[in-house]
């Protein structure tokens, strides 16, 4: 490769992203380990724990660079208490940094950077003036569409007026995304609202991805027929949410065909309202290290999510594996699939409950979902296909 493509580019990050086992730490993750081999990586990110330092050593294997803004905790929720003369997000006040913004200036006047990817909404203040520098800003979803979807499920009174003020507020400050070279969203669904909400042009496609080297397939034994999985970090609401809801709304349909059944809640730091589901037929496990041995030994995995934007890892993950998955619609418009085609898309409680019942009944149905899950990965969400996709933007921007 000539060394005119060889690009010197900044990631500027709103979490350390490391241990690279959900959400927005994953992404970064996969897509710098496989950058790191043709560019000059550096990152400059927010540590908000003493644990979170101690990874720098792992982050160095990839970035030549690692610099880290300590910003613990209760300094973020100082920050959030200027809400209350602020027309900013909640979500963009938490990671409001004078320290930050200092390296960065130093950082952008050492390097000169070819290209910056600035992960999240979060961070876009930090970049959207420097008309200077090619950027990216990258968006794991549609916030606004995240809020509003979150408005839709009954809360009380002071819940629904905070969770309204704060949709309006991320609505307004998602035009934010016009000031950047680039803007990248990981859901065609959400894709489609913002460029129709906004009636912006710089809009593109970056997918979440999965580490087909972690969930690689197994053979997976379609052959049992009574371990119902859920995985996600369990203090995330929509998480949180859909956990409670299949729990108390559409277990007991399936278990009334399926006595048998149980249901396994597979996730790190889970909530109070979390552990209080546990019985003898629902375990909440806590944190689980080997998490693709965790979906192997599953039946079906369910993502019975009522809120929400982007694609779900858990959806992709089980189905990379062979995992039959049943779905709300929470995510699935954007993964541009057929019902059927590794997931399963149903939308009220009672087809919920038949689509996974259906998928008890039978081996061969289980086997035909989770055969035709592995095709759609292998050929749209591998990293490594997504990762030159972002590769390609960034020199665009670079050339710009």
């Amino acid at each position: 490769m000539a060394d005119w493509h060889i690009m010197k580019i900044l990631f500027l990050a709103n979490r350390v992203p490391y241990p690279p086992y959900r959400g927005d730490k994953l992404k970064i993750f996969n897509l710098a380990r496989r950058l790191k081999d043709r560019h000059e990586l550096h990152l400059l990110t927010f540590a908000q724990t003493e644990e979170d330092l101690g990874y720098k050593g792992e982050l160095e294997k990839i970035f030549k660079e690692v610099h880290f803004i300590f910003l613990p905790k209760w300094k973020s929720a100082l920050n959030c208490l200027a809400a209350v003369w602020d027309s900013k997000p909640l979500q963009v006040l938490y990671f409001q940094s004078a320290a930050l913004r200092a390296a960065l200036d130093k950082l952008i006047a050492l390097h000169g950077y070819d290209a910056v990817h600035v992960q999240h909404l979060r961070m876009s203040p930090y970049l959207a003036g420097r008309k200077d520098l090619p950027r990216i800003l990258d968006l794991p979803d549609a916030f606004s569409l995240y809020w509003e979807r979150r408005k839709m499920v009954k809360r009380g009174l002071l819940t629904r007026l905070f969770e309204h003020i704060e949709q309006r507020r991320v609505l307004r400050y998602e035009r934010i995304l016009e000031a950047y070279d680039l803007s990248l969203v990981c859901s065609q669904e959400d894709l489609a609202y913002l460029q129709k909400t906004h009636s912006t042009g710089n809009l593109r496609l970056l997918p979440n991805g999965v580490d087909l080297e972690t969930f690689a397939a197994r053979q997976h034994d379609y052959g049992h027929h009574k371990t119902i999985l859920f995985t996600g970090n369990m203090d995330y609401a929509p998480n949180v949410d859909a956990v409670v809801y299949f729990t108390e709304s559409i277990l007991p349909a399936i278990r009334a065909r399926h006595p048998e059944a149980s249901f396994i809640i597979a996730g790190q730091r889970p909530v109070a309202r979390v552990l209080a589901l546990a019985n003898e037929y629902v375990s909440v496990t806590g944190f689980v290290k080997d998490l693709a041995a965790t979906y192997d030994s599953a039946s079906v995995v369910v993502a019975p999510l009522r809120f929400g934007a982007g694609t779900q890892n858990k959806v992709l993950e089980a189905m990379a594996m062979g995992v039959p998955v049943v779905c709300s619609h929470i995510g699935f418009g954007g993964l541009g699939i057929e019902s059927g085609e590794g997931a399963i898309m149903q939308t009220d409680a009672s087809a919920f409950a038949d689509s996974v019942s259906d998928l008890l009944d039978s081996e061969d149905a289980r086997r035909k979902v989770g055969t035709e899950g592995m095709r759609v990965i292998r050929t749209k969400f591998d990293w490594d296909i997504i990762a030159r996709m972002l590769e390609g933007y960034l020199e665009a921007v670079s050339r710009h």
